[in-house]
């Protein structure tokens, strides 16, 4: 039976290969960690090994965005998971000390380009169904599952196994995507570029519609926040360490965490035609400031634990507004199908700007880092707000020329 991004099968396959490809999102200072305490890496080196990784995502994000169009989506969403499902299994394969540093980066770059690859057509997918705000929600409430079963389960398996088995799971993770794209991936109608509306037909010579400045102010916001998303919550179980508040408890807040991560999908979901897109977005860089600053400077454990569960809640939960105005902004699903390379532009360059700060300035300078880019966040949210008129005035001209078209055609 045939699948779309609308059936139930079609939304299980975008909800599975979602929660496989963004596994850094609640991943990072588990996989930080273990590159520190096991393979005994730096802080900037542990940074830019999981930064290539974000940046092979970026890569291949930038490369098939604009094809999302052209390209057949299912079969390049299976390869793409089946690349990053071998780059992690030979990941798992290298000695567990800094020897292996050259091999490990590498591999995470490859890997990431497979992830990048894979999540460019899934999310290019959700953009083009039916309620794509909706949608996005109820596929970011399965990754807060997979939090709470992977920060609660992987510390003690990684303490009683290897710390290779870090690999061992991501890889197994983007084997299930691939096999599952490959055979029940959604379909999903290519649409002519050259209108943002799926019902216009294409106009002979015409060029690819223009994405609406607001739309492009939007990708700028999202950056900010996963900027600040991974450059402090990669180091959110090392600062744990550091001020001295005992792994049990720090492994305690990371299971607070993936369960505090259920609600960010179902609340944006609730409150979808209650809460203003552009209110949420001026909101959610504000309070992740205020968390940063929180995590990264409290000396005791109670403030520490509960910025530290809020964290990753705040981007998710404000993402998720910011991803459905930018598919009402461009419904062709080119932005949408951007969602990877405007993440991970933003979490590529955190892990190893998060190391260098902390090395030189120590974990408070994270929060004061976050301050700075979530001000950048809420100066672009400003001009979303400024350029929305002009955006919808772009949309209803391209709504008049095509049923103009269309009646030009019934009439010939």
């Amino acid at each position: 039976m045939k699948t779309t991004p609308d059936t139930f099968g079609g939304k299980a396959v975008l909800t599975l290969a979602h929660v496989a490809g963004m596994v850094d999102m609640v991943a990072l200072p588990v996989w930080i960690g273990a590159l520190m305490q096991y393979y005994r890496y730096s802080p900037s080196q542990a940074g830019l090994t999981v930064t290539l990784f974000l940046l092979g995502v970026v890569s291949a994000s930038v490369l098939f965005a604009p094809r999302f169009n052209r390209v057949p989506k299912r079969p390049a969403a299976a390869c793409g998971f089946a690349l990053a499902a071998l780059a992690f299994f030979l990941a798992s394969r290298q000695p567990v000390d800094a020897a292996s540093f050259q091999a490990l980066a590498a591999l995470h770059a490859l890997g990431g380009f497979g992830v990048g690859c894979a999540l460019t057509f899934t999310h290019g997918s959700i953009g083009r169904s039916a309620n794509p705000h909706r949608l996005f929600g109820v596929v970011n409430i399965a990754l807060g599952f997979f939090a709470v079963a992977f920060l609660g389960g992987m510390p003690p398996l990684l303490q009683n196994t290897s710390a290779s088995m870090l690999f061992v799971i991501i890889a197994g993770s983007m084997s299930l995507g691939a096999v599952v794209c490959a055979l029940f991936f959604p379909t999903v109608a290519s649409i002519p570029e050259s209108s943002s509306h799926a019902q216009s037909p294409p106009q002979p010579g015409a060029a690819p519609a223009r994405i609406p400045r607001a739309a492009w102010f939007v990708i700028g916001v999202v950056m900010c926040l996963t900027l600040n998303q991974a450059m402090v919550f990669s180091f959110v179980e090392r600062i744990g360490a550091a001020r001295g508040f005992g792994m049990d408890r720090v492994n305690g807040v990371l299971i607070a965490l993936g369960l505090v991560n259920l609600l960010p999908g179902v609340m944006a979901a609730l409150l979808q035609t209650k809460w203003s897109a552009v209110a949420v977005g001026f909101a959610g860089p504000i309070g992740q400031a205020l968390l940063a600053l929180m995590l990264s400077s409290s000396l005791s454990f109670a403030p520490y634990a509960v910025a530290a569960s809020l964290y990753v809640f705040m981007v998710i939960f404000t993402h998720n507004f910011l991803f459905g105005l930018l598919s009402r902004l461009d419904p062709s699903g080119r932005a949408a199908a951007a969602t990877p390379a405007m993440m991970m532009i933003g979490s590529c360059i955190g892990p190893a700007l998060g190391g260098v700060l902390v090395q030189g300035l120590g974990y408070a300078g994270l929060g004061w880092m976050a301050c700075g880019v979530s001000c950048i966040a809420v100066l672009g949210m400003w001009r979303v707000r400024k350029h929305l008129p002009e955006a919808a005035a772009m949309q209803n001209a391209r709504a008049i020329d095509a049923r103009s078209a269309g009646a030009q055609a019934v009439r010939a």
